[in-house]
């Protein structure tokens, strides 16, 4: 849903209200995960997606009919739905779908800060269970009450009728923004056992980049496409201007060691120390390793690294925190281009962040691993 908030922000100003469908479960091989979102226009535009392009269209004229009746439903879409042929997901995936003839604010707002936040969303009563089958019509009703909870557990908006059920929402939502995964959590609200789609936006993703060099440029907008916040700090006022960095969060001017506390660098952070500049580059080593960053990269030849790593030594950093350094800096894609360069530096923060092998996806599935390919 984040990258949709420009559209959803576009559509407004055009005075287009919308719908919207939103995967809450899936099985087997489904092309997008649980929170995958497609919006639909009143006036028949549509953004996003809920498979690779499968049911786009079928999921779209639901929205269109949630609009006209003012119903919300779970249509269940796949390989074992008599339905699947007609909709075109033949790959042996099923995604539960759920449809509400409006785009919820407090999803927008979620989506749209920068701290942790989940939505707990009261699925229809005919909702389909955790069973794979063939299922009847989804009739749905009315859309149902929502929570808004925060990385505490907090309520901080909303409720389903029953405390009890609020706070088991609230206790799979902190498990839902601590793995940031969405998913189906199984309640009782009163005498009646109901699920709850928590829809999981844990807090965004932020990259440091040390040093406004002409790499640094490109790697900002590509991490600003992946969702990341990020932040450049240099020394240099020519450098670090909002000219050259239309699109970052935070410009800083200054030593990456002095602003470190008042950036809050810490364990959820990715640092990519690109400066070339020993009296620069260093304490922003040692101040992210310190901070036990979970991604620190730095420029330099193979050279370079093991005359810098000798030098961080002398300075007291121990081998546990040197081996966490990513140095030469990204993956090894064979471009050379500022442009190439920023692509292997955010492929391996991505890889870092979710815990990616770096090799290539045909070489995991060939050795046995097919689970861990992902398309």
């Amino acid at each position: 849903m984040r990258e949709l908030i420009p559209t959803v922000r576009a559509w407004r100003v055009d005075g287009v209200e919308m719908g919207r469908a939103v995967v809450v479960r899936t099985f087997g091989s489904a092309p997008r995960p649980e929170g995958a979102t497609l919006l639909v226009s009143n006036d028949g535009r549509i953004a996003g997606s809920v498979s690779g392009g499968c049911v786009e269209g079928a999921a779209a004229e639901e929205v269109a009919r949630a609009r006209l009746d003012g119903v919300s439903r779970v249509v269940r879409y796949g390989i074992t739905d008599e339905r699947a042929w007609d909709v075109g997901l033949a790959c042996g995936g099923t995604v539960d779908v759920l449809v509400e003839p409006f785009l919820r604010p407090e999803v927008v707002t979620a989506a749209e800060a920068t701290a942790a936040r989940a939505i707990g969303i009261l699925l229809p009563a005919d909702a389909p269970g955790s069973e794979v089958g063939p299922s009847a019509p989804a009739r749905g009703e009315a859309p149902g009450g929502a929570l808004v909870i925060d990385e505490s557990g907090a309520v901080t908006a909303g409720t389903l009728g029953d405390r009890a059920a609020d706070a088991t929402v609230a206790l799979a939502a902190v498990a839902a923004l601590a793995d940031g995964r969405s998913g189906i959590v199984a309640v009782r609200v009163g005498d009646e056992a109901r699920q709850v789609f928590v829809e999981a936006y844990p807090a965004r993703p932020r990259l440091v980049v040390v040093g406004a060099v002409q790499a640094a440029i490109p790697l900002v907008a590509i991490a600003r496409t992946l969702g990341y916040e990020t932040v450049v700090i240099d020394g240099r006022a020519a450098f670090a201007t909002s000219e050259r960095f239309p699109d970052v969060d935070r410009l800083v001017l200054g030593w990456p060691d002095a602003v470190a506390d008042d950036l809050g660098l810490g364990p959820a952070d990715a640092v990519a120390v690109l400066s070339h500049d020993v009296k620069f580059d260093e304490p922003a080593i040692v101040a992210a390793l310190g901070r036990g960053c979970r991604y620190v990269g730095a420029v330099g030849s193979r050279r370079t690294q093991a005359d810098r790593r000798a030098r961080l030594r002398a300075a007291g950093v121990d081998e546990p925190s040197l081996a966490r350094l990513a140095g030469p800096i990204g993956l090894d894609l064979g471009g050379r281009s500022p442009e190439e360069m920023a692509l292997a530096i955010m492929a391996e923060v991505v890889a870092a962040r979710h815990g990616g092998t770096g090799r290539p996806l045909s070489e995991i599935a060939h050795a046995g691993r097919p689970g861990d390919a992902r398309t």
